[in-house]
Formats: structure tokens, C-alpha cells, sequence
């Protein structure tokens, strides 16, 4: 389980930014403004991130369910771990439970491009906080 202090970085990619509309998938159709938070699979492994797979689709709040709030102040809301590692039990991404669109929302409020920086920082082992570096 992640700890207060834990945490780590990843560089937006494209798939981040417009995942409603560049995907390499034909599950859906487009849906514009969806965004996620990509998991490392060091990360979901050590912090034990798990999917529904992992939980068998309970909610456990700090294994799939996190609160997150943004250092800017542009987001708040509650983050679901979601999509699968190599190990299908670990997730590979956060988005926002039940929105997809939401942090899609963050990444246009604060103009996020492919490049940019996010950190992602546990304030408690339930509690993270996300900004652009």
C-alpha cells in the first residue's frame, strides 16, 4: 500500500490526453475529452494498485479507490485505478470513478501537452495529490 511521501512522475502521452479519440481499440466509439493518469508497472506493483481484477470488484479505498485533489487548486474528486499490467490484478491508470472525462477536464484547464510533467504525491495511503511540473 503506498505510503504518505510516495511518489512518482510520468510524461504525458498523447493516449493521456485524448483517450476518448486516440485509441487502438474499436470496444467504443469516440468520445472526446476523456483523459487518464498513467500507472508505471513498478508503481502499481510496490503500492499494490490493484483493478477490479485485483479487489474482485469491491471498492477498497488505497487499493483502487483514492480521493485526489490538484496542488493547483482545479481539481478534486475520486480516483478509480483502472485497465491491466502484464499481471492482470495490477491497474494501469487512474481516472476518475465513473468520468472519464474528468481528468481530461484538469488537462484543459491547465493546458496540458504532450510532454508535460504530472506528479502524482500520497498525502495518506488514501489521500493524492496530482499537479503539472
Amino acid at each position: 500500500m503506498a505510503q504518505a511521501g510516495d511518489t512518482y512522475t510520468v510524461e504525458l502521452k498523447r493516449a493521456h490526453l485524448e483517450w476518448g479519440e486516440y485509441r487502438h481499440t474499436n470496444s467504443r466509439g469516440t468520445v472526446y475529452g476523456e483523459g487518464y493518469i498513467a500507472i508505471p508497472a513498478e508503481i502499481a506493483y510496490s503500492a499494490e494498485l490493484l483493478n477490479q481484477n485485483g479487489t474482485k470488484g469491491a471498492d477498497i479505498l488505497g487499493k483502487n479507490i483514492f480521493y485526489c485533489k490538484s496542488a493547483d487548486g482545479l481539481f478534486e474528486g475520486k480516483l478509480r485505478t483502472q485497465g491491466n499490467q502484464s499481471n492482470t490484478l495490477y491497474a494501469k491508470q487512474f481516472s476518475v470513478d465513473k468520468n472519464l472525462k474528468a481528468v481530461g477536464t484538469w488537462y484543459y484547464r491547465i493546458n496540458a501537452e504532450v510532454g508535460d510533467i504530472i506528479k502524482v504525491s500520497w498525502q495518506s495511503p488514501y489521500d493524492i495529490l496530482i499537479e503539472k511540473l
